[in-house]
């Protein structure tokens, strides 16, 4: 067998994937083989020549339905297929595992989706879910007349979402950590309104610098200075609103600890500095006191710290 049928034969599956999302009319990218990369130049190395005539294009923008583009990307390498989900009309929910470094008894994305679900008191329709290299993807039709974006662990730790200005791994792609595979084939479900209320992005309160009266000098330096570190957190990656929230509670519980400052105090100022980023009061509430009750069981004796 010729090593151009043999390429020919590894692109096939991808190939297939492909118009299958396009079928849908869900425009696809060309990921690099084995890779979650955009295949392309970047705008640096942009030669404003042929489609990018007009200026640099997206891969967002690049994305196509077109079989005829798609059978000249896809006839002589295995390219990866990506979604992109804002073109597409899709949120599609990324639930992801515990990272190595993060405390035993953290939540992934399943667990806190779950527990997200039992605080608001609602569920989630059936709908199509692909099974990730590392985790799950929930697909959803996103909401006629709100342009949703993506977001980082604003619904809760290790849940990510991919709308405008982002793309999904789709099944039939492989990379290091594994093949993406469709888990339920099913109806792609709308988004659920009350999902669609927590991602859009509300008016943020002014933050308000915080003062404590109560506790030691150490204590309350410590405590206005992680509520200051809160306020000004953003969404993405380590520096989320929640994982935020989380780090500064478990710093300032270590004086909780050894009583230079009361429980209660903490919690109303770390709640507060938290709703001012927009964090939802309950997910606040739960994300502080699991911090504090992991702390407080295993804060460090304070002669040995």
């Amino acid at each position: 067998m010729s090593e151009i049928t043999t390429a020919s034969l590894e692109c096939l599956p991808l190939l297939a994937s492909a118009l299958t999302a396009a079928e849908r009319g869900w425009p696809v990218i060309p990921l690099h083989p084995g890779s979650k990369r955009p295949a392309g130049h970047a705008e640096r190395a942009c030669p404003r020549t042929g489609r990018c005539a007009d200026g640099h294009r997206t891969p967002e923008e690049r994305a196509t339905t077109d079989p005829d583009l798609i059978h000249a990307a896809w006839a002589h390498r295995p390219y990866n297929v990506g979604i992109a989900t804002g073109p597409a009309g899709l949120l599609v929910i990324d639930l992801d595992p515990v990272k190595a470094e993060e405390p035993q008894g953290a939540p992934d994305g399943a667990t806190s989706l779950q527990a997200l679900c039992e605080r608001a008191g609602q569920g989630l329709p059936d709908t199509y879910r692909v099974r990730t290299a590392r985790g799950e993807h929930l697909y959803f039709t996103a909401p006629t007349g709100v342009r949703l974006k993506c977001s980082v662990e604003r619904l809760g730790p290790h849940i990510d979402t991919r709308a405008w200005g982002g793309y999904v791994v789709a099944p039939g792609s492989t990379t290091p950590d594994g093949t993406y595979e469709v888990a339920h084939e099913a109806p792609v479900a709308e988004l659920p309104a009350w999902l669609t209320a927590l991602l859009t992005e509300p008016d943020r309160p002014a933050a308000v610098p915080v003062r404590v009266h109560d506790g030691t000098l150490a204590a309350r330096v410590a405590l206005e200075r992680e509520c200051a570190v809160i306020a000004a957190a953003t969404e993405g990656g380590p520096n989320g609103r929640n994982n935020t929230l989380h780090r500064s509670a478990c710093k300032v519980g270590r004086f909780v600890a050894w009583g230079d400052i009361p429980r209660h105090v903490v919690e109303e100022a770390i709640q507060g500095a938290g709703e001012a980023t927009g964090l939802p009061p309950a997910e606040c509430r739960t994300t502080i006191r699991s911090a504090l009750d992991w702390i407080i069981a295993h804060a460090t004796p304070r002669e040995a710290a």
